[in-house]
């Protein structure tokens, strides 16, 4: 996509998926958002590094779920450009049959993904992750999700760009309604665990305000913690995402203050 324009596609705003490609060395990005994920890299030059942990931490805490737990249904919220080791690539690999909606506000993504996603048990729908009954109530959430049995509900490092006032705790506590006991929550988010004048925060939400997200919310680690109430962490709890169950194997380790994550499980 890279030097492309497609008609249609405004290329002059800078995109939070795109810009999240670029950082993977994806080639589904535009001018724009090279330039804004630039800006960004000149005060935290590892964030190329932190995007790759946190795909790691994807992967890992699937395995976890589908090998460890037996979760059979996934719902990746906030999807973002395809990429390799997607979510139902690694689900797939400890149960042939997993079942995997992912859901994205970006057509593009969503065009992207419908053109790669061939099979009857993998889905993308186009959906805001502010409208929770949206995404419930679609015809393909129902066909491929069964909400008797337990599922895991993904947000990958997007709930940081949903400000306090699009409530992402009534979001969350929105779906835990549906969900099954064993089922599990999976979050990776951006904190602010230094000063609220740190001009790396700052550069952030000046940066992601130009952007097709303009709102932008680094988090407490209490306020992060907050966002699974209703499920139990499971070990080793919220820690950075590189910490979380290390893989010795794994392309990323030991990446100090990327993102925050977790897996909590809703008892019963």
């Amino acid at each position: 996509m890279a030097g492309q324009e497609p008609a249609g596609l405004d290329v002059t705003t800078p995109n939070i998926a795109r810009m999240y490609d670029y950082f993977l060395d994806g080639k589904d990005n535009f001018a724009a958002d090279r330039e804004a994920a630039e800006q960004l890299k000149q005060m935290m030059p590892q964030l190329p590094l932190v995007a790759r942990a946190n795909r790691a931490f994807l992967r890992r805490a699937v395995r976890v779920l589908a090998g460890e737990y037996r979760i059979r249904q996934f719902i990746d919220i906030g999807t973002g450009l395809p990429t390799a080791g997607n979510v139902h690539e690694v689900a797939r690999k400890a149960a042939p049959g997993a079942r995997v909606l992912y859901v994205d506000n970006d057509p593009v993504v969503c065009c992207h993904g419908r053109a790669l996603l061939t099979d009857d048990v993998t889905q993308i729908i186009e959906a805001d992750l502010r409208r929770p009954d949206d995404i419930l109530a679609h015809p393909l959430t129902r066909a491929l999700i069964d909400f008797t049995q337990p599922f895991a509900l993904m947000f990958m490092s997007v709930l940081h760009f949903v400000p306090d006032e699009d409530d992402p705790k009534g979001i969350i506590a929105r779906f835990r309604e549906v969900m099954a006991p064993g089922s599990f929550l999976v979050i990776s988010h951006g904190t602010l665990e230094t000063n609220p004048d740190d001009p790396r925060a700052k550069l952030s939400s000046e940066v992601y305000s130009r952007s097709s997200s303009p709102g932008f919310a680094l988090r407490s680690l209490a306020e992060v913690r907050g966002l699974f109430d209703g499920f139990e962490l499971v070990e080793p709890g919220l820690v950075w995402i590189s910490d979380w169950r290390p893989n010795p194997f794994e392309e990323v380790r030991g990446v100090a203050e990327t993102l925050r994550g977790g897996v909590g499980r809703r008892p019963g």
